[in-house]
């Protein structure tokens, strides 16, 4: 009981002090509107949100999946040859410093408008953690493991996928996690760019009419889809590798 009701009541007494807010001082909706002004602009428009809603999370979950895909073969490839690693490695975080925002507007120019430029920046909001996590994973294995491994006359391989891969999952599902917050983050940033779609161009448009409860409707729907994919991801985690909370417990 108190692994839900501590969450429900901690998400209560945020709303109620929101609330509260907003009557002591007099805030006008169009500046920060009440919890039943939301409410009102989601049942005045729930099918517009609520395809919207869906258009950001057709664009998150292919830019996620691309990027677990992607983030985990530059990972095993990194550290599988070492070579590799000190000459791309350098490469890769000058490339994850570059601000997402400024190569939003190039995506567009580059792969035109439509989903494409969207799911792009997604996998490049979201790969680089899980490289890093993954990594970290892969690189951590206790010797005593390897030494296993070739007591038992294991090949480089067999180390790889049966010790190293398994031990580094905890590490895999921690960079996992990051990325999919980053995900939601993604899309908006492209939808922001390109308000052709999705929640983020709710909140652009409806932010020129100055329909602030609309957008904060929005905002809300958001904030429901991350915690969603990221319990989702949680909930996978507990499912492939229910050995790492008896190790971390």
């Amino acid at each position: 009981m108190n692994r839900w009701s501590q969450p429900i009541l901690g998400v209560l007494g945020a709303i109620a002090l929101w609330w509260g807010a907003t009557r002591v001082f007099g805030i006008r909706p169009l500046f920060l509107p009440a919890p039943p002004d939301i409410v009102a602009a989601f049942r005045a428009q729930p099918g517009y949100l609520l395809r919207e809603a869906g258009a950001t999370l057709t664009v998150t979950v292919a830019g996620f999946v691309l990027a677990v895909v992607t983030g985990l073969f530059v990972a095993v490839s990194l550290t599988a040859w070492r070579s590799l690693e000190r000459a791309t490695l350098p490469v890769l975080v000058a490339l994850n410093s570059v601000p997402k925002v400024a190569v939003a507007p190039l995506l567009v120019v580059w792969l035109g408008f439509g989903s494409r430029p969207k799911i792009v920046l997604v996998l490049l909001i979201c790969v680089f953690p899980i490289v890093v996590a993954t990594m970290a994973g892969l690189t951590s294995t206790p010797a005593e493991l390897g030494e296993l491994g070739r007591s038992l006359s294991a090949t480089g391989w067999q180390t790889y996928l049966k010790i190293r891969l398994p031990w580094a999952l905890p590490q895999v599902f921690t960079g996992l996690k990051v990325a999919v917050s980053l995900a939601v983050i993604g899309a908006v940033v492209a939808e922001i760019s390109q308000p052709g779609g999705g929640l983020g161009a709710v909140i652009v448009l409806s932010g020129m009419s100055f329909d602030t409860p609309l957008a904060f409707a929005a905002i809300v729907l958001l904030a429901l889809l991350s915690t969603m994919l990221f319990y989702l991801v949680v909930a996978l985690e507990r499912l492939l590798v229910p050995w790492s909370r008896a190790i971390s417990g």
